[in-house]
């Protein structure tokens, strides 16, 4: 690391100090402190201590404690200001990074780690991180946001239907989109079961070709294919442009970019355990 004008700066002892990597904007260091409050099981596995389940039984069994009692099941805990210790020895909080990425996909993209027809697919597009994970898939033809994390948990989370988070969908279609969206803001039955918009909008774009927007919580495979299939309408193009607090915006096809603060704090609250 150099110094104004360009001249190199010393540590205390003298010794060289070598230049510094460049901030990666999509790694963010987490430290107890900014990690919050937390239950117990989770703060023993993100301690390293054990898996979550492998922390469920510890704490069942009575080896788990918290400022000198003996920790419950589902405990709420803080790493950085309780004493938490297993079979008496004390756990120290965690300091750990999580990457998280923003990328709009294009069509002709597969969502998956490998294909095995050798089709570009959605790892490619984006740094090469070590247990890095999609959350929520696009299929072949659908383009937009796709978020990506090397938080697994996290990634699970966000894509359960009991979490409720919700994605928006933009399909360009023909036919008559103004009556489909009047009805499917009463819910549409599917082969695999009803399914109720949170919004459906409905504005033509000329050459009788309609933007079709609808905002599910669901995520089930090809649901906005099937939906407008079902409602009678035929869609040219399909564009994810929403995931909970994440916006596609102005990004351009194939590019990633970081999320922002606020983006990253309200994830973190829609994936907490």
């Amino acid at each position: 690391m150099t110094g104004r004008g360009g001249r190199p700066q010393r540590r205390s002892g003298g010794a060289k100090r070598g230049p510094s990597k460049p901030r990666d904007p999509f790694t963010t260091k987490v430290d107890a402190d900014a990690a919050g409050p937390m239950r117990v099981q989770r703060a023993l596995a993100r301690a390293g201590v054990a898996s979550r389940r492998e922390a469920d039984r510890l704490v069942a069994d009575g080896r788990v404690m918290v400022n000198g009692a003996v920790a419950l099941t589902g405990q709420v805990v803080d790493p950085a200001r309780d004493t938490i210790t297993v079979d008496g020895k004390r756990v120290h909080a965690a300091r750990e990074t999580t990457t998280w990425i923003v990328l709009h996909k294009p069509a002709g993209v597969m969502t998956t780690r490998t294909d095995p027809q050798g089709r570009p697919t959605v790892f490619d597009l984006v740094p090469q991180v070590p247990g890095l994970v999609y959350v929520g898939r696009l299929d072949f033809l659908t383009e937009g946001l796709i978020l990506l994390t090397t938080d697994g948990q996290a990634a699970h989370r966000l894509t359960h239907p009991s979490r409720e988070v919700e994605r928006t969908y933009v399909a360009i279609v023909r036919g008559d989109a103004a009556t489909a969206a009047r009805i499917a803001r009463g819910g549409v039955e599917l082969d695999d079961g009803p399914v109720q918009p949170v919004e459906v909008h409905a504005e033509p774009i000329g050459e009788r070709r309609w933007a079709f927007e609808v905002t599910l919580i669901d995520g089930r495979t090809r649901e906005v294919r099937r939906l407008c299939e079902v409602l009678g309408l035929t869609v040219e193009r399909l564009v994810r442009t929403r995931y909970g607090p994440v916006e596609l915006g102005e990004l351009p096809v194939g590019e990633t970019r970081p999320l922002t603060t606020r983006e990253r704090s309200i994830i973190e609250t829609l994936s907490g355990g």
